[in-house]
């Protein structure tokens, strides 16, 4: 079997590759690795279950509840709430584990099976291997203990969830929003009732779209993938802002009031200076990835904000910052996180504090963004090669180093692996974008001929 987890959870289409069989043994799985810590304790171990929208989560819920009960974990179904909601609550709470069914931004066919350890972090790679092992253990057929009568789990509705999940969020904003007009994206996904919510409670005037879920619209032309119609509803309603959300809202893109698009490299900026002047940017540092934006670099350097770099993953960025104690990091994507508030990525808090910024300042999003220029940056997926030869190849080597000496400070060349399918990524930057794709192209060349 090959391994179940990717890098954000098991994810495939719903009821094809993500079977009620598949979540069912999974949270049963889970339930003895996850639950172990409650066991010992001399407690029932219990669980925070929510999902998104999807209308495939409906019966995947029921497996994931009916495997955890039946391993004798307390349920607590909080129902269509964000990621970052779910693992929030998995930490107020004290649950000894938490499961989120989302794909995230994927199409509304697909479906996927989160699971956070207690306290609401994402799981180590050693953890989520214990897993597929009793998974696969119990799947062949080796008996386990079932508890009966008294022992096994009870499924409780927790209604509180949203709103206990909201007072969160107001409680750690900086300042109010009073005064700003903000439209709001929600890619008929989980944060379609939490994030207009907690907007209008900072004092925001709120304009939604996207916010009508009804099980397959989610991500559908809406929502962080798809900004066009938020530009169009920023200019319409004269708003100061636009927030866009994926369907698990542990993402937030932005447009300016003038429809412009604010990615997350500059939504980092915006909110290292903003920590950094309250105090609150630990080591005067932000965790980003390789794929951040020279830009993003070249800004926080002149701002004198340090810059840790780690691989294409908000996990990545996650161990880092925990590993060292920073208090900001974040993808070009738009994950976001604030260590001191959330345990992953959270698109509602980075965009209540985005807009919170802004109101705090008097100046317009597109003043503060212009703390940094993105450089043009040119990718180019080269596909059917040998990946595993990027590293290795010497004529590629050659290449890469000429075309770096040629970009000089002001560029940047980043050869990649595809994680999942048989190609390499060819990222280039420079202050010129024919420059860039002259570039990229040559590279491009040099890698079907040196690994084809």
């Amino acid at each position: 079997m090959g391994r179940l987890f990717g890098t954000d959870g098991v994810r495939g289409v719903a009821n094809a590759d993500l079977t009620a069989e598949l979540a069912l043994g999974l949270s049963v799985a889970a339930a003895h690795v996850l639950g172990e810590a409650g066991t010992f304790a001399g407690h029932r171990p219990t669980a925070v279950v929510g999902r998104d929208p999807r209308a495939s989560g409906e019966f995947l819920e029921a497996a994931v509840v009916a495997g955890l009960a039946s391993a004798g974990v307390d349920v607590l179904r909080v129902g269509v709430l964000p990621t970052p909601a779910v693992a929030y609550l998995t930490g107020a709470l004290g649950a000894d584990l938490g499961v989120m069914l989302s794909a995230s931004h994927n199409a509304m066919p697909d479906n996927g099976i989160k699971f956070f350890a207690r306290g609401g972090h994402k799981l180590a790679d050693e953890l989520e291997d214990r897993i597929e092992t009793v998974y696969e253990q119990h799947r062949t057929g080796e008996p386990w203990e079932r508890p009966t009568g008294a022992g096994v789990g009870r499924v409780t509705d927790y209604d509180e969830g949203s709103d206990k999940y909201v007072a969160h969020l107001i409680a750690v904003l900086p300042n109010r929003l009073d005064g700003l007009k903000v439209v709001l994206d929600e890619a008929h996904g989980a944060a379609s009732r939490v994030s207009p919510e907690a907007f209008a409670q900072a004092g925001a005037d709120v304009v939604t779209i996207g916010a009508e879920p009804d099980g397959l619209n989610i991500n559908d032309g809406c929502g962080s993938t798809h900004l066009d119609l938020l530009k169009a509803a920023v200019l319409e309603h004269g708003a100061d802002l636009g927030i866009a959300h994926d369907g698990d809202a542990d993402r937030c893109l932005a447009v300016d009031g003038a429809g412009n698009e604010v990615d997350g490299d500059q939504i980092l900026a915006v909110l290292a200076l903003a920590m950094r002047e309250a105090g609150t940017l630990r080591g005067d540092t932000v965790v980003a990835t390789v794929m951040s934006n020279l830009g993003f670099k070249l800004a926080m350097e002149r701002e004198g904000v340090h810059m840790v770099q780690t691989a294409v993953g908000d996990r990545y960025v996650l161990e880092s910052m925990k590993a060292e104690g920073y208090a900001l990091g974040g993808e070009q994507s738009g994950h976001v996180i604030v260590l001191d508030h959330a345990t992953t990525g959270d698109g509602t808090l980075t965009g209540l504090m985005l807009a919170a910024r802004v109101a705090a300042t008097g100046r317009s999003l597109a003043e503060l963004t212009g703390v940094m220029e993105r450089l043009p940056q040119v990718l180019i997926n080269v596909r059917d090669v040998d990946k595993s030869r990027v590293q290795t190849s010497a004529e590629l080597a050659t290449a890469v180093a000429e075309a770096e000496r040629e970009l000089g400070a002001t560029g940047r060349v980043l050869l990649r692996s595809s994680g999942t399918e048989p190609l390499v990524r060819v990222m280039v930057e420079a202050a010129d974008i024919e420059q860039a794709r002259s570039v990229a192209g040559r590279l491009a060349d040099v890698v079907k001929s040196a690994l084809g």
